[in-house]
């Protein structure tokens, strides 16, 4: 709920038209209607203008042209969203922090690895399959949470991802067992992963496609920076205070994270509160709206919501979003570009290490260029995506509507966020062939440092862009899609970094680079596929879900008319 709206309010209505792609099924059925500014200034016009008794009209003109000024200024429909923009930004800030806990935790393990191996009396073998059981819930825990998050809400979803997240965080800290050990990194890796499905569904909820760019960038600022500064952070904690209190630290980074967030961070989930205006449930309400409404009188003339049971959510749900055709070939090349960073920053410590012979610390700030880079990257390629958006518009005169957000119906979206990628592309894959032959002739540390820096900006930024196309992609469920996204680039990432090692000891960097650089460059031109048949594939999508939606609709209504006339029957037989 917005803090700024107060609840006995009128707000602007929800319900969406069903005729708008951009916000199918974004608000709740039979929802129940709320009357708009505009037409709240309508009434007030009607009414301004009453008969007298002798039928003559009687109006006070300087209130009736005010009024149809108010209407004429009044859109045609509700805004897609009525939080303010201090309100979207502590929003995304919110889910910034919460999209850098997930790969933060994944990387700040690995300095510790070596400690926690001695301590526990297991070789560094036995300890890797702590990484291989996290990888691995790292995959399949936002296929629970995202379709979770897009039946009972995002506050649920976050809340309960933190709490599983942190006390994981506690028993890691406390831990001396290896099969404990393995436990709570599985719950670790589910608490925190879980989140990663649901700060891109939060931007789509809040932003049209005409903006959503600038947030995707920040959001994923954080999504990328996360395994840069991982290591930082694990080999300053594991040198000087010792392995546990590397679990210690998260454990403290999420409490800083759901005490805010539970207070203060509204539900934004279009299909429980649609664009803002609907009041939420319970457990969708902030801790301080929930209080503030406990101490509100009842206002009898606003009709009674119907309660909803707490949804059990379906991972299949995020397995259907791979048998659309776009969506699949999105999604699969999306992994082979996170192959590219994954590959790059998971044996960035090993290679340094061993070419330069680092200690934890000297390895850890080693991330640092890659990470400002992938940074950078991230919140500029938002700024672009936006500008690109509104240069084809205008190109094509396709009027931007930011108050309601836009029809994607008959608007090349995939071009859009496409024809960006291809030069990043190409120069990535140059860049990272060379990182590989530079690591390979073991030059001075400065230049493979220097073509992270370059590995960042260009394999990264594009792994953005294909993001946010992804939310486009699937509007009525995007934390569902991230899900999928995070489960196929998971699995990819996985046997990535399982076999890079293999590789490089049997062909060396440099052929062993130029292999990985060129499983995301040959494939490239099925993004032109994608650009050229996407708008066919959505729309064929798009009408087969509004006859699913259709063929549900018939069904109830033939059950309710067969249970009434089971019930009249009944009642005949007992006259």
């Amino acid at each position: 709920m917005n803090a700024d709206t107060k609840p006995h309010e009128s707000q602007p209505a929800a319900q969406p038209s069903s005729k708008d792609d951009e916000r199918l099924s974004s608000a709740p059925a039979r929802t129940p209607s709320v009357i708009s500014p505009a037409n709240s200034s309508l009434r007030n016009s009607q009414d301004s203008s009453r008969p007298s008794l002798d039928g003559t009209v009687h109006e006070d003109a300087d209130q009736a042209e005010q009024n149809m000024a108010v209407v004429s200024r009044a859109s045609s429909g509700p805004a897609y969203t009525v939080f303010s923009t201090k309100m979207i930004y502590w929003i995304v800030a919110m889910n910034c922090i919460s999209a850098f806990i997930s790969p933060t935790t994944a990387n700040i393990y690995f300095p510790a690895l070596p400690s926690i191996a001695k301590d526990l009396g297991v070789s560094i073998g036995q300890a890797n399959l702590s990484l291989t059981t996290y990888m691995i819930f790292q995959a399949l825990a936002p296929t629970i949470f995202g379709d979770l998050a897009d039946a009972a809400g995002r506050r649920p979803a976050f809340i309960i991802a933190m709490v599983i997240y942190l006390g994981a965080n506690i028993g890691l800290a406390l831990q001396r067992n290896f099969a404990a050990l393995l436990v709570f990194r599985m719950m670790q890796s589910g608490g925190s992963s879980g989140t990663i499905a649901l700060v891109y569904g939060v931007v789509a909820d809040i932003a049209p496609s005409s903006e959503r760019g600038r947030y995707m960038g920040i959001v994923g600022a954080g999504i990328t920076v996360g395994p840069s500064l991982g290591p930082v952070i694990g080999g300053l904690l594991t040198q000087y205070l010792g392995w546990p209190s590397v679990f210690w630290f998260c454990v403290v980074v999420s409490v800083v994270f759901l005490v805010p967030y539970i207070l203060a961070v509204p539900e934004t989930g279009r299909k429980i509160v649609g664009n803002g205006s609907i009041p939420p449930q319970g457990w969708n309400m902030t801790l301080l709206d929930y209080i503030r409404f406990r101490r509100l009188p009842i206002d009898a003339s606003r009709p009674p919501q119907a309660k909803r049971k707490f949804p059990i959510p379906n991972p299949f749900n995020t397995l259907r979003v791979l048998g659309n055709k776009d969506m699949a070939l999105v999604l699969g090349y999306n992994a082979l570009i996170y192959v590219g960073f994954m590959t790059c920053t998971a044996t960035l410590s090993t290679q340094f290490a061993d070419i330069y012979h680092y200690n934890n610390i000297q390895l850890g700030l080693c991330y640092l260029p890659v990470g400002v880079a992938c940074m950078t990257s991230s919140i500029s390629q938002g700024f672009i995506l936006d500008w690109n958006y509104r240069r084809t518009a205008k190109k094509l005169g396709h009027k931007i509507d930011r108050k309601r957000g836009d029809n994607l119906k008959d608007f090349p979206i995939e071009r859009v966020r496409i024809q960006l990628i291809f030069p990043l592309i190409i120069v990535g894959a140059a860049v990272y062939i060379a990182y590989g032959w530079v690591l390979q002739a073991e030059l001075h540390v400065a230049v493979p440092l220097v073509l992270t820096f370059f590995i960042g900006l260009c394999v990264t930024g594009s792994f953005q862009i294909i993001n946010t196309l992804i939310v486009d992609l699937y509007p009525e469920a995007p934390a569902t899609a991230t899900a999928a996204n995070n489960f196929v680039r998971c699995l990819a990432g996985a046997v990535a970094t399982a076999i890079i090692e293999i590789l490089i000891g049997a062909w060396g960097r440099g052929w062993a680079y130029t292999f990985i650089a060129l499983l995301f460059l040959i494939p490239s031109p099925i993004l032109w596929v994608i650009q050229k048949n996407g708008p066919k594939w959505r729309e064929e999508r798009r009408l087969r879900s509004v006859a699913r939606a259709e063929r549900k609709e018939r069904k109830e209504m033939e059950k309710n008319q067969q249970s009434e006339e089971d019930a009249s029957q009944e009642n005949a037989v007992r006259a």
